[in-house]
């Protein structure tokens, strides 16, 4: 999976950084929704942020593991 390291490193930080966002919206539905709403929003984000890690980020550190961030175990 992308064998060229500057463009990893280009889709890693993109996708943690919407990954990231992605999970802080969560905070922002459940003071806004009503809680059915959350709970469905915030079990799809979950899958999504999951799917993005799995599918793309780690095939990426495996290829490139400089680019694991420390606090990332996989």
């Amino acid at each position: 999976m992308l064998n060229n390291a500057e463009t990893a490193k280009y889709v890693s930080e993109l996708l943690l950084e919407i990954n990231e966002r992605l999970s802080e919206s969560i905070g922002r539905v459940q003071d806004t929704c009503a809680p059915e709403d959350f709970l469905n929003y915030r079990r799809r984000v979950g899958t999504l942020v999951y799917s993005v890690f799995e599918e793309i980020l780690v095939p990426i550190y495996i290829k490139h593991p400089e680019l694991k961030p420390p606090e990332l175990e996989i």
